[in-house]
């Protein structure tokens, strides 16, 4: 069965990593399907603290949903040389229940493709006398088609030269029908071997399995006449023949369409949606030949399963979300406008962390909580309660994070302010850097905003980030395709909040969110530390007014 990835929102938190590595874990005990935790950005300081004390691998990363070549089932059938005969390449795509075959070189290069309608049609238009020697073919070829053997001459040595002449006159006629370097099938008349050797003919074939005399041998090596023995009678030999032809003279060269395993599945369906190819080569990053894709191949991929965890909006999601098939929903946020195309197991609670809701299914699921695992949910409460401080936690997060502390090991007073401390070390890091440590995005009517949160234990910090995250908004803004950008520079200890702001109508949004003055680009709000619970919901509402909207 196909793996399901357990994955949280853009620029993740600690409850975002920690809640979707615990929940895969907990998913793959009950229904032993594979269960991966991804991520849909880079970890933040503060969660990586938490990974590495607790010893547990970051998840992996996941930039987009939007399938890939990579993720089709795809023919992986060898190529073929391009001195292959047209006979062993018809046998090799029947074998192999293919219409469409690869011409490689020896390093596995594309040269070209080979498709059974390209054999028809060199079959129905192309049986020229010469189309042996167009196709500078080898004697090795055609002793192989022949099923027969060479008795004079050099399998490497190609017939390049002449035509297909059937020797079934007698000598006498046989002379004028003979030009220099043609290639001569008859049978076991001596005259008519030795007349063909005579009008300096590049080859003759033999036919009926009959024996060739050392006289002839010794004629046809002083002409430099190769001789093929064949048991096929001469009606075969004449029919069968052209199949010898190497596959490079009929192969499709020009205006090939290949394509790579990181190509994204709805280009290649755009692209080959205008031809009437049924199938494509499938090259990797150096240009070598890997395996075939078909347009059914790309009309039959199967959805990646997610569950999402700690959000359920399509903006917070992992870009392509909409390609996958979310299958859960695990989260403590507001709903949002998600739509999905059968009914889901969609598990949402007025907590203050998905991790609460996620040791509640350990527990109802009487699965037991390792210590390791105890230790990224507790974590992860305590980060999103800043430590049972923010008004989202409940007494159930609380006595949640207690009961996980226990099974860790852990102080959550000491744990947690090292925990903070990491997260608020700011020092080094580019504005762009910290203002995506914890950064969302909400749509509201034809407006976008962003709000990113910044906390610390270090007032002095904050106080000089300020003029820096001001001046980096300020120049953002119109690039980011935001309206307005708002960043809450929160102090966990002293719990307050300045909030910086910028964009059209920024200052009067907050005026009306909360009902007090503020400066030009920030205000103080004491006993504001959460962002879901005391600044989105407000903000959000001021944006339904009206004369904001507009």
């Amino acid at each position: 069965m196909k793996s399901v990835f357990v994955i949280g929102h853009r620029n993740p938190d600690t409850d975002s990593i920690c809640s979707a590595i615990c929940y895969a874990h907990l998913k793959q005990i009950l229904t032993g399907q594979e269960h991966i935790a991804c991520r849909a950005g880079q970890i933040n300081p503060e969660t990586k603290f938490v990974l590495d004390h607790f010893k547990v691998e970051p998840p992996r990363y996941l930039a987009s949903l939007n399938p890939r070549l990579s993720d089709v089932q795809y023919r992986d059938v060898p190529g073929i040389r391009a001195d292959l005969s047209l006979r062993r390449a018809w046998e090799y795509m029947n074998n192999n229940n293919i219409h469409t075959v690869a011409i490689v070189d020896e390093d596995n290069h594309l040269q070209g493709l080979l498709t059974l309608s390209d054999i028809a049609r060199f079959y129905m238009e192309d049986l020229g006398a010469d189309a042996l020697a167009a196709a500078k073919t080898s004697y090795h070829n055609l002793v192989d088609v022949l099923g027969g053997e060479l008795v004079v001459g050099t399998a490497e040595n190609r017939f390049e030269e002449g035509r297909v002449v059937i020797g079934a006159a007698n000598p006498d006629m046989l002379e004028e029908h003979i030009n220099e370097h043609d290639l001569v099938i008859l049978g076991n008349r001596y005259e008519s071997q030795l007349c063909s050797i005579e009008m300096n003919a590049d080859c003759i074939v033999i036919s009926l399995g009959a024996g060739v005399s050392r006289t002839i041998k010794k004629l046809a090596v002083a002409a430099g006449c190769a001789v093929i023995a064949t048991p096929m009678d001469t009606y075969t030999c004449a029919k069968v023949i052209n199949q010898a032809v190497p596959v490079a003279h009929i192969m499709r060269k020009n205006g090939l369409i290949s394509f790579h395993p990181g190509d994204l599945v709805e280009d290649v369906k755009k692209t080959v949606s205008k031809k009437r190819i049924r199938y494509y080569p499938i090259l990797d990053e150096d240009g070598k030949y890997i395996g075939m894709v078909s347009q059914r191949n790309l009309l039959d991929i199967e959805k990646q399963q997610v569950i999402m965890v700690d959000h359920n909006e399509r903006d917070q999601a992992v870009e392509g979300i909409d390609a996958a098939q979310v299958t859960e929903i695990i989260d403590h946020h507001r709903i949002g406008a998600l739509e999905t195309t059968n009914p889901i197991y969609f598990r949402n609670q007025p907590l203050g962390c998905t991790a609460t809701i996620v040791t509640q299914l350990y527990h109802e699921n009487r699965v037991e909580i390792e210590p390791a695992i105890a230790g990224l949910l507790c974590s992860a409460i305590l980060s999103d309660t800043l430590m049972f401080r923010s008004p989202t936690c409940t007494p159930i997060d609380r006595y949640t994070a207690e009961e996980l502390a226990k099974i860790a090991g852990i102080d959550i007073p000491t744990h947690a302010v090292a925990m903070f401390r990491a997260g608020s070390e700011l020092v080094g890091r580019s504005m762009d850097d910290i203002f995506h440590i914890d950064y969302k995005s909400y749509q509201v009517k034809s407006k976008r905003i962003a709000i990113s949160q910044v906390t610390s234990v270090n007032q002095e910090e904050l106080h000089e980030l300020k003029p820096q995250m001001l001046d980096y908004m300020r120049s953002s803004l119109e690039k980011s395709g935001l309206n307005m950008m708002f960043v809450m520079l929160t102090n966990i200890i002293e719990e307050t909040t300045e909030l910086l702001f910028v964009g059209h109508n920024a200052a009067e949004l907050v005026q009306i969110a909360f009902q007090q003055p503020g400066g030009v680009d920030s205000i103080t709000l004491p006993g504001v530390v959460s962002r879901k619970k005391q600044l989105v919901s407000p903000l959000l509402a001021a944006l339904e007014d009206e004369s904001i909207a507009d």
